[in-house]
């Protein structure tokens, strides 16, 4: 029987700007907690699945287990979150037949089950190897000329994505106005023998140019399509940023 989505969230201890940024307090309980029942909340809308994390360090394991939450150890040394899921794929779940394997990033506490239920329901449907979440921001200038906010080129009709970019694309050469502008919310469900592929082809040229492993499976023939969603998702990078969460949070 299958099993609809296995959800993966990597929590990796080392971090150039915020070590231990996983198990960091937000209110009153681990940053890593509040991403996982914000996940787990999907069970109800999808019975079959299950939401797991996946760290490398001994610490995040022991506060995952002091909450009672489902955690596996993948201590490789890898470059990615995306090949430290597919270790844990492989070691732990490859037997369970699921149909998808999605990526919920480990510092992105607001995650809510809409967003996951939408995008499984799409993927599930689809015919896509790739499926993903652009969020449409028009006319929000900053975002778009911020080389951190990464936008996609999106077909809003057949929710295909052509192309991410940390440049402001499309460009408006004309300066006519109008233009769909969308920026791309990374949280990836993969089909299981395309993280596999993907976790083993070197970079791409343009993953390279734009440091985003997503272009490794354009660039390689393989497609990718979105569900739109107007979630607001702060991800949590410095600890000044845990301060903006919790005006969020206690704000709801």
């Amino acid at each position: 029987m299958k099993q609809n989505a296995l959800i993966l969230i990597p929590a990796r201890f080392g971090s150039s700007r915020f070590p231990g940024k996983p198990i960091a307090k937000i209110l009153d309980k681990p940053m890593i907690i509040w991403v996982y029942e914000g996940a787990y909340k999907v069970i109800s809308k999808f019975p079959n699945s299950k939401v797991v994390i996946v760290t490398d360090d001994q610490r995040i394991e022991d506060v995952c287990r002091e909450w009672g939450k489902d955690v596996v150890r993948v201590d490789d040394d890898v470059s990615s979150g995306s090949e430290r899921i597919q270790l844990a794929y492989e070691r732990y779940y490859k037997d369970e037949n699921f149909d998808l394997v999605i990526n919920v990033q480990g510092d992105e506490p607001l995650v809510e089950e809409n967003l996951l239920s939408e995008l499984i329901s799409f993927h599930l449907n689809s015919d896509y190897d790739v499926a993903t979440v652009v969020k449409e921001i028009s006319g929000d200038q900053d975002q778009k000329n911020n080389p951190n906010k990464v936008k996609a080129i999106f077909n809003k009709d057949s929710g295909k994505c052509h192309y991410f970019s940390r440049a402001p694309v499309p460009f408006d050469r004309d300066g006519k106005g109008g233009v769909p502008w969308y920026l791309h919310i990374g949280v990836y469900s993969y089909r299981p023998n395309i993280l596999k592929k993907f976790c083993s082809l070197s970079q791409s040229l343009h993953e390279q140019f734009e440091c985003l492993e997503q272009l490794r499976l354009l660039d390689n023939g393989m497609s990718i399509g979105a569900v739109t969603s107007d979630v607001k998702l702060l991800g949590v990078d410095t600890p000044e940023d845990i301060v903006h969460v919790e005006e969020v949070l206690n704000g709801k």
